[in-house]
């Protein structure tokens, strides 16, 4: 039996040099085999995810040897981080790792929704030059609007203000000195909401964030604002957001990450025939680069679990 199990994909450089001596079960397959995985845990002593595999319950009871809890990005969402507390078991964030991965699809998907001109490739392959239609807004003298301002966010608002937006961020849990370094304008939420142009979300899911951007905070946004949710699923009300969209409330959305992954059925369908809404598959993070960066810092973080 493996010492490591790796059940979502990562970079295989870095386990093949990084991991040498060990021995380790790689299979990106294995989050989709639940039975498979559980037994592959029986005598592993370090597990490496993504976001995807759910480290709780059964899975952690079963795994008497484990010591060590490898994630392949920065969410904890899918981890029981107080179960692996109470059995000494260390959940190791790939911290900073993927920040610019994530704050340049921000800032990219916020340049396209504002211009709003990619959308007509079908009408312009039947002949069509729907040119006044596709009259989108400049991003510069925009307000970008950061709800958390993390490590993540604070790489958005360089890149926002590098391209002349005005940031403004709420975050209660962050010191003045932080907004201040940045000249970043500080907020609280209701006003953040009615004054940015692009309102980014960038906090964990937790029992205050859940539904934090549902029908009330939308009905509090400018006309014609973007939202863009490459922080965590759970937190947009993906029902208010699409009725907000077809209703034309909203001027556009980016949604990257989802309450159900992947989307089933029933949650695909509240998406269907809703204009100006870009969906991706957790890929925000995710750039040849950083899948480089966050499997060596991982594989960093699970040697030395394992090697003291």
């Amino acid at each position: 039996m493996a010492d490591i199990v790796i059940s979502e994909f990562m970079d295989e450089a870095a386990i093949r040099e990084g991991l040498a001596g060990y021995d380790v079960l790689y299979d990106p397959g294995l989050v989709d085999r639940p039975d498979e995985l559980a037994a592959e845990m029986a005598s592993a002593r370090a597990i490496i995810v993504r976001n995807r595999t759910q480290v709780r319950g059964a899975l952690l009871d079963g795994a008497r040897s484990l010591r060590a809890v490898g994630r392949l990005g920065v969410g904890l969402d899918n981890i029981d981080v107080g179960a692996c507390k109470a059995r000494n078991i260390a959940v190791l964030p790939a911290t900073g790792a993927n920040d610019l991965s994530v704050a340049e699809y921000v800032i990219c998907t916020a340049m396209l929704l504002l211009r709003g001109a990619y959308h007509a490739t079908p009408e312009m392959l039947t002949g069509a030059w729907p040119r006044n239609a596709l009259i989108g807004r400049e991003t510069a003298a925009r307000v970008m609007g950061l709800i958390g301002f993390g490590s993540i966010a604070r790489e958005t608002a360089k890149r926002a203000a590098a391209l002349g937006m005005r940031v403004v961020a709420y975050d209660p849990y962050a010191p003045d000195s932080a907004f201040s370094s940045m000249a970043v304008e500080r907020r609280e939420l209701e006003t953040l909401l009615a004054e940015a142009d692009v309102v980014s979300l960038h906090v964990p899911l937790t029992a205050d964030t859940r539904g934090l951007i549902g029908a009330d905070a939308i009905g509090r946004m400018r006309p014609g604002a973007v939202v863009i949710n490459a922080a965590r699923g759970g937190v947009v009300d993906e029902i208010a957001l699409a009725e907000a969209l077809r209703a034309g409330r909203l001027g556009g959305a980016a949604l990257d990450v989802f309450a159900e992954e992947p989307l089933g059925r029933d949650a695909a369908a509240k998406f269907a025939n809703v204009p100006n809404l870009v969906l991706t598959p957790h890929i925000a993070g995710v750039t040849e680069e950083s899948n480089v960066r966050v499997s060596w810092v991982t594989v960093e973080n699970v040697r030395k679990v394992l090697s003291a």
